[in-house]
């Protein structure tokens, strides 16, 4: 796969194609169980943590984590998103990007579920950085990212990125996070393909 474009940053036809989507990916997660993931990431947080959901799309699993006691932030570049997200108890919702996560040592946990994938190649290595900034030491981290080589964009316009578990773990390394633990599988997205993916436990 070849680069979709050579833009940096958020991607309008990307933010497009989810604030016209933002209920039917409301509605398909909605539907979903809660994921073996994020079961053991919430078993793994300390009572009352302080979690940022990078990239929360409606919010789902911002829920959870508010109904378990946590205190949630919860970030989207897509203000349709950002509504649905806001829309559950105790979860505090932001319109937000990538860029603007500049916080440190504030989070407990970070769980970038399926959101970086549409960051740029080039823009990943300073995410990761400012991601491990603002999580606290030892602080847990989540990273879920579709699996592949290149940059393309799928059938409903969306801009994506695709690594190899290897390639991702080395990135999490080089910007101070130590993976633990990882997962693999195939699923059914928003677009009806079925696509490899892994996910990634690491701590600060």
């Amino acid at each position: 796969m070849s680069d979709p474009d050579q833009s940096t940053g958020p991607d309008a036809e990307t933010l497009s194609v989810y604030d016209r989507k933002a209920a039917e990916y409301r509605d398909l997660t909605a539907r979903s169980k809660i994921d073996p993931d994020l079961a053991r990431f919430l078993k793994a947080l300390p009572a009352g943590s302080d979690v940022l959901d990078l990239g929360c799309g409606p919010g789902a699993a911002a829920a959870h984590m508010a109904a378990a006691g946590h205190r949630v932030t919860a970030t989207d570049a897509s203000p349709e998103m950002v509504k649905l997200a806001g829309a559950h108890p105790g979860v505090t919702a932001r319109l937000a990007t990538f860029d603007d996560i500049d916080e440190v040592a504030a989070y407990d946990a970070i769980w970038a579920n399926f959101s970086l994938l549409h960051a740029p190649r080039a823009e990943m290595p300073r995410h990761l950085a400012a991601l491990r900034r603002a999580l606290r030491p030892g602080g847990l981290f989540h990273i879920g990212m579709k699996t592949g080589q290149g940059e393309a964009r799928d059938a409903l316009g969306r801009r994506y990125t695709y690594y190899t578990e290897d390639e991702l773990s080395g990135l999490l390394r080089a910007a101070g996070l130590t993976p633990t633990a990882s997962r693999r599988g195939k699923d059914t997205g928003l677009d009806g393909t079925v696509a490899p993916w892994v996910t990634i436990a690491a701590h600060g």
